[in-house]
């Protein structure tokens, strides 16, 4: 045997390493639960994605464009009490001016003002508390299931909500909002002083009593000239709803520098 044929006929080492040992079935099986693992990660990470997106597009973004809607309301608002300076018709001496007409579903009343809330906190009023109007930013006017009297009027509850987070989150402190506190309305001719006398911070969503003419829970025991202002509680949920509670002490007329009442004004 030549010395090139004892040489071709060493074993020559391979390129690449011998194939793993073991059974293939196990092999296989380790490598697909590796791969659904991946699998499964990717999409944990992908649902947090969609999630933080979402939390930040409901607690930030909407409150960015129900700010925004709600001052383009206010201005134009504003604007229209300015271009038609006469007072509403007048009422007897003793009485309350009426409005030129009756308000509807998602006209603009004024504006609440709750120095608990912040020394310029301001928040547009409309008809309505479905979830559209609510999401511009507003306090919204009960119109079930007991329609809200008005600030003007003889008797009954002028019942507000607004939104604890999200979407303007006017009442996100309403928790702050105490016996004794200042609450006032603005309209056009006239500054409503409310006085608050009692608070509920927890009940049932389903109580519709705290909105009713005469208050359930709120210590009136009979007719008078209230406010309620509600909203959800926890904060950032909509498990329960709390309640504030007022009731009118005075009303002021509106002058030409439409200068706030001692209320507002206060350091």
């Amino acid at each position: 045997m030549t010395d090139e044929t004892a040489q071709s006929a060493e074993p020559r080492e391979e390129a690449f390493p011998p194939p793993e040992t073991g059974p293939a079935p196990a092999r296989r099986g380790r490598s697909r639960a590796l791969a659904a693992l991946g699998v499964f990660g990717e999409l944990l990470i992908t649902l947090g994605l969609v999630l933080g997106l979402f939390v930040a597009y409901s607690l930030w973004w909407t409150n960015v464009e129900a700010d925004r809607s709600a001052a383009a309301a206010s201005d134009r608002l504003r604007d229209t009490w300015a271009a038609s300076p006469t007072g509403t018709p007048s009422a007897p001496p003793g009485g309350t001016p009426a409005p030129a007409a009756p308000f509807a579903a998602g006209d603009a009343v004024g504006f609440l003002h709750v120095p608990a809330m912040g020394r310029d906190y301001q928040v547009l009023i409309r008809m309505g508390t479905d979830s559209d109007t609510l999401a511009e930013g507003v306090a919204g006017v009960y119109e079930q299931p007991y329609r809200a009297a008005m600030p003007w009027d003889q008797a009954g509850n002028f019942a507000l909500a607004a939104h604890r987070d999200g979407h303007g989150a006017k009442f996100h402190d309403l928790d702050a909002v105490h016996r004794g506190a200042a609450v006032v309305v603005e309209t056009k001719d006239k500054w409503y002083v409310y006085r608050v006398d009692s608070t509920l911070p927890e009940t049932s969503k389903y109580d519709t009593g705290i909105v009713a003419p005469v208050p359930v829970g709120s210590g009136y025991t009979g007719p008078g000239r209230y406010i309620t202002l509600t909203t959800c509680t926890p904060v950032y949920t909509s498990r329960y709803r709390m309640a504030v509670w007022g009731s009118l002490v005075r009303v002021d007329d509106v002058d030409a520098k439409r200068t706030p009442p001692p209320e507002l004004r206060q350091p």
